[in-house]
């Protein structure tokens, strides 16, 4: 509704200066207006404030008035220009908001590395330590479920690696095309725990990057052995909350 009411209310406005402010400023404030709800709104809100933008520079501030017909040239390529330049510019502001989100969650990520290696450090039990750790990297990769198991390894399940490659029965899993494997369990070891993360992504398609990957494995490299363990019990159900 904003990106409809936004650019029309400032065409309207600006209007009742039309004789004393140029065609081209009140197109560049129109682009304020089209940045200002693209901010605030989606994609869709910034393009249609774009539109709405362009067909009311259009009606209210080009000769003949109040008409949607353009006699001169320039101000057809003005009208042009400030839909195409509204719409780069919805496009800019959304990709902003998606840089901040992903910086926000890689802040996130780190800091649960910290902790990993706080409780380390600290001396958690194993299970408690592994319980908090697969939740961890279950929110990293967005995964259906992770749970830590002391079981020996099976060979005929995916793997992923120290170096945060993924390989299935010794061949390479391309993660960034194809995905995490969806038909069975994926093994991260745990190497101080003596035993292994299982990770599950059976109802969707993850498509982690490297970089997750990797902090899945650093995750799972915290967890070790605490001087008040008396054996390794595995976690049953280490999922996200819902």
């Amino acid at each position: 509704m904003i990106g409809v009411v936004a650019p029309l209310v400032v065409a309207v406005a600006t209007s009742l200066l039309r004789d004393r402010v140029a065609n081209t400023s009140a197109a560049l404030v129109l682009v304020l207006v089209v940045l200002a709800v693209a901010v605030r709104g989606d994609r869709w809100a910034g393009l249609l404030a774009a539109l709405t933008a362009a067909a009311a520079f259009d009606f209210v501030l080009t000769a003949p008035y109040d008409d949607f017909a353009i006699h001169s040239a320039r101000d057809v390529e003005t009208a042009v220009l400030l839909l195409v330049v509204g719409a780069a510019v919805s496009e800019v502001a959304q990709w902003g908001r998606r840089e901040l989100a992903r910086a926000v969650r890689q802040e996130g990520h780190v800091e649960g590395l910290v902790q990993a290696a706080r409780m380390a450090a600290d001396g958690v039990g194993t299970a408690e330590a592994a319980a908090v750790v697969a939740a961890m990297i279950a929110d990293v990769l967005d995964l259906d479920d992770c749970r830590f198991a002391a079981e020996p390894s099976d060979p005929q399940r995916p793997r992923l690696g120290p170096d945060g490659a993924v390989t299935w029965r010794g061949r390479p899993v391309d993660v960034a095309r194809h995905g995490l494997p969806t038909m069975d369990l994926v093994e991260l070891e745990a190497p101080r725990a003596g035993g292994r993360f299982l990770l599950s992504s059976a109802t969707a398609v993850r498509k982690p990057s490297a970089a997750l990957l990797r902090i899945a494995v650093s995750l799972a490299a915290q967890v070790g052995p605490s001087t008040g363990d008396r054996g390794l019990a595995p976690v049953k159900d280490a999922s996200k909350s819902p």
